[in-house]
């Protein structure tokens, strides 16, 4: 018995381990994409000295520079409060991690209710967001803080419900449960089991509002208010230097990759790609490599469309939630619910 929990223990503390190393450094990885698509869509050459010819280490020293600059904390700041808000938003966007399938067997835990673990360990930033603005002592951080909270809150809701489209179509909250709901035939052509992603089973509207709803939940343009430069300096960031401004910024992009493997085990099959064999043999090999590939086009979408919309108005985002995409969400409840009893 002792050697059984032994063995949980360090097979879960190199699970956490993997999680911790792999997704730093591919948030790395996505720094560097959004430098060279911006300036390839600015028709600029965009990084291109630092590590070589094509600028690959720009991330990395970007990252240096960071981690030399001092740490500075206004000086009628809530300083613990001030501290520790960083580490939680980033806490949050690795959390995520833990329940998302990247083959049947290498997930780190196959929860229940796995798709609600990762939606509540999500709105965790929310509150070291909160944290930020009000701790820094500081009126355009307090006012960014704010606004992160009223957007935040608003766009919440639309994720939720766009999630519950598949729950319903998959009849469990299991992530990896969703994965084999789509793996199975969704008709047959003579003794050809024909198999597709939800997004292709009626979950297209689903599949939107919770693409929109994680860009605005990540605050990345064109739903960028709580900071909004021309505006609030940098809200809530306003006051962050050195480290702690550091983990913010990889708490974005760990956010748009966590986010994008949401999205694409629940909407698009997985690490399941249809015609490849299913046995677990090729999955284990090939699931992470589909499951990646997705992920790295959802985000490449997040790219595109933060250099191609403006900003918009705080009425106008608040508005869309509200008026667009909560009625939606609610609507494609009720049709897949209806179909789902029919058929």
């Amino acid at each position: 018995m002792s050697a059984i929990v032994d063995n949980f223990w360090w097979l879960l503390l190199i699970k956490v381990l993997v999680v911790a190393i792999f997704i730093p450094t591919f948030s790395l990885v996505l720094i560097f994409a959004e430098l060279k698509i911006s300036a390839h869509m600015q028709s600029r050459i965009g990084p291109y000295f630092a590590g070589g010819r094509w600028g690959w280490a720009q991330p990395l020293a970007d990252g240096l520079k960071f981690m030399q600059k001092e740490d500075l904390i206004p000086a009628d700041a809530d300083r613990p409060v001030f501290k520790i808000a960083p580490m939680i938003v980033l806490m949050g966007s690795l959390a995520v991690f833990v329940i998302v399938p990247f083959s049947p067997h290498l997930i780190v835990s196959d929860l229940d209710l796995g798709i609600f673990y990762a939606l509540a360990a999500g709105s965790i930033g929310t509150v070291g967001v909160l944290m930020a603005g009000w701790s820094s002592a500081n009126k355009y951080s307090l006012m960014g803080g704010l606004r992160a909270g009223a957007q935040l809150i608003a766009y919440e809701l639309p994720l939720v419900l766009a999630v519950v489209g598949v729950v319903i179509a998959a009849g469990t909250m299991s992530m990896g449960g969703i994965v084999a709901a789509q793996v199975e035939p969704w008709f047959h052509i003579g003794s050809f089991g024909v198999r597709l992603p939800f997004i292709f089973q009626g979950q297209v509207v689903g599949f939107v509002i919770f693409m929109m709803a994680s860009m605005a939940e990540l605050s990345r343009t064109p739903f960028d208010m709580p900071i909004a430069e021309s505006e609030l300096v940098m809200g809530y960031l306003t006051e962050y230097s050195g480290i702690r401004f550091t983990m913010f910024f990889l708490a974005e992009y760990a956010g748009m990759f966590s986010m994008s493997a949401i999205a694409a085990t629940l909407f698009l099959g997985g690490y399941y790609l249809p015609g490849l064999p299913i046995d677990d043999g090729a999955m284990y090999v090939l699931g992470p490599i589909v499951l990646i590939t997705k992920v790295l086009f959802l985000v490449f979408v997040m790219i595109w469309m933060r250099w191609t919309f403006p900003r918009l108005r705080e009425d106008q985002l608040q508005s869309m939630a509200w008026r667009w995409l909560i009625p939606l969400a609610l609507v494609n409840i009720a049709v897949t619910a209806t179909l789902k009893v029919v058929f």
